[in-house]
């Protein structure tokens, strides 16, 4: 993947524009179909599942994932790229200060 591509950095760019849950999900309706909104929403869900070390099959099952989905969320996930393992960070360092703030 090359990022350096100017399209590719205008993209991240916009992405990192988006401050409000709102501005993201109209930015996401209109840059991608339902379906694949869906796909990606499921994909990091199956993500957040293997960091709890939950098995393929209950992950496929819940999911609705096939195996190698699930296996190349696996690979991204276990890889170097850290793009997964950083999102899924920032969930729970975010959660745990909405708890202790009692806003969750």
């Amino acid at each position: 993947m090359d990022w350096k591509n100017k399209e590719n950095k205008r993209l991240i760019q916009a992405i990192l524009t988006l401050k409000t849950e709102n501005k993201a999900e109209r930015f996401l309706r209109d840059l991608m179909t339902e379906k694949e909104i869906k796909e990606f929403a499921k994909r990091l869900k199956a993500a957040e599942m293997l960091m709890e070390k939950i098995p393929y099959s209950v992950i496929e099952d819940e999911t609705g994932l096939s195996s190698t989905t699930v296996a190349r969320v696996a690979k991204w996930l276990n890889g170097k790229g850290g793009g997964y393992r950083t999102i899924i960070s920032e969930f729970h360092h975010h959660d745990s200060i909405q708890s202790r703030r009692g806003l969750s």
